[in-house]
């Protein structure tokens, strides 16, 4: 996935009111980027941080900065949280994926469930079951080479691994898919000290048949790109 160019280095002042960033760019000016990331962004929100932000140029919007990228020690890790659907969809257009390669058909945004949508309805091709897949987005790492999710209390993504669930159940395949925005992690796992209730609802979808699947990106100035797998640990 292509990020936003050109993208312009300063330092994070801080990241207020959800989706308000003020910067320092390197040339001198301060502005105030819009942050497309609702969540706390523990760990990645942090002031004095080396930040990277896109001037759009659009008119219709209220912000003419937009905050991409922040460096966490030597790494760089997008902060947009719309980022993991655009790159599942570049992946699995390309076929990377292997565990979910082989369909004919890939619809997003689809309704299901109580008042649901999923991120991926995978059917046709050479499969017999079609495939359901969630997608989450991961930024935190809180120990050496370990990334967590969620990084606040998530009651919607305890939802939707319910909603997973029932699919698993009806005979299809499920899949929560989390997409760790950074490099430097080998490892995943649910925060349970953050949200007990998620992990919780974690191990209880695995049970029940919903895949889980993990993969980092590897991040330069220019793309995000799916890389490679990551061991899940669940307890």
């Amino acid at each position: 996935m292509k990020l936003p160019q050109p993208l312009l280095a300063g330092r994070l002042v801080k990241r207020y009111k959800r989706f308000l960033a003020d910067i320092v760019l390197d040339d001198g000016r301060e502005v105030t980027a819009h942050c497309a990331n609702p969540g706390s962004m523990l760990g990645v929100a942090i002031e004095g941080a080396r930040v990277w932000a896109c001037e759009h140029g659009d008119k219709k919007r209220k912000l003419a900065f937009s905050w991409e990228l922040v460096e966490i020690g030597k790494t760089r890790v997008p902060v947009n949280t719309t980022n993991p659907n655009k790159i599942i969809k570049e992946a699995l257009e390309s076929g990377v994926i292997p565990e979910l390669t082989g369909y004919g058909e890939h619809q997003r945004e689809v309704k299901y469930g109580e008042g649901s949508r999923i991120d991926f309805l995978l059917s046709g091709g050479r499969r017999k079951k079609p495939c359901y897949v969630e997608v989450k987005n991961v930024h935190l790492s809180r120990s050496k080479g370990l990334a967590e999710f969620p990084d606040s209390v998530t009651a919607r993504g305890a939802k939707h691994l319910k909603e997973l669930e029932t699919v698993a159940s009806g005979g299809a395949r499920a899949v929560m898919l989390f997409v760790v925005q950074r490099s430097d992690c080998r490892r995943f796992a649910p925060a349970a000290d953050l949200d007990p209730a998620y992990a919780k609802a974690l191990k209880s979808a695995a049970s029940a048949g919903v895949e889980l699947l993990c993969y980092d990106c590897e991040v330069t100035t220019a793309e995000v790109v799916l890389r490679k797998p990551l061991e899940i640990h669940l307890d």
